[in-house]
């Protein structure tokens, strides 16, 4: 199956409403007050728009589903979705996505799955680093990731603030598309030394026939 576009206005349609700014304290305690476990997370933008197409998408859209493995899709819609955030004023345009087994699967079982992405502008933190130092209070004890990397003396890097939505992009992937893809977390492992699972990377410079639809914000 591919992407229609009656999907794409169906989609459209659910999400026109959304908010066009999203300041990271409002977002993560919205999260946190309504019970989404994904608060704590420093890439806090990707899982608040998630948490948006959950709530705005309602009844449309089935969540967590597919499930192939350990991976599953963010949603589906006739055939499987995965929601990711790309910010303009970045040096790469490369996203990570989903698990590539997982991908490969629901494009054998369905025809093609999809990518719902919300492209904005970024604002990062000052140097005093108060917004990473309020999310981290707020958070309370650090997490044993945090803890692994101040031992190790890594680098911290400033944190993202607050997003202006400029427009969410509907993608298609095929099998075509995954032929000229990277791969993103080959060789990675996991805080427990597990092996970490290959994910597909996208670049969206170089999509053509993958961009179906696009939704514009003011």
């Amino acid at each position: 199956m591919n992407i229609s576009t009656e999907m794409c206005i169906e989609i459209e349609n659910k999400l026109k409403n959304v908010p066009v700014n999203w300041d990271g304290k409002t977002a993560i305690l919205e999260m946190k007050n309504e019970g989404n476990r994904q608060w704590r997370q420093m890439e806090w933008i990707g899982f608040y728009f998630q948490f948006l197409c959950e709530k705005y998408f309602g009844n449309l859209f089935k969540f967590q589903f597919p499930r192939y493995g350990n991976a599953a899709f963010d949603g589906f819609y006739k055939l499987p979705f995965d929601f990711k955030s790309h910010a303009i004023n970045t040096s790469s345009h490369k996203i990570p996505v989903n698990d590539r087994e997982a991908i490969e699967c629901g494009i054998r079982d369905y025809g093609s799955v999809g990518l719902i992405v919300a492209v904005g502008d970024v604002i990062y933190n000052d140097e005093d680093r108060s917004f990473q130092k309020w999310h981290e209070e707020l958070k309370g004890k650090p997490s044993n990731y945090v803890l692994e990397n101040r031992r190790r003396g890594a680098w911290s890097r400033l944190r993202k603030f607050n997003f202006t939505l400029k427009e969410i992009s509907i993608i298609e992937i095929t099998d075509k598309t995954l032929e000229n893809c990277g791969s993103f977390q080959t060789g990675f492992r996991n805080s427990d030394g597990s092996p970490r699972r290959e994910k597909v990377l996208i670049n969206l410079e170089k999509l053509n026939n993958e961009l179906i639809y696009c939704i514009e914000y003011r």
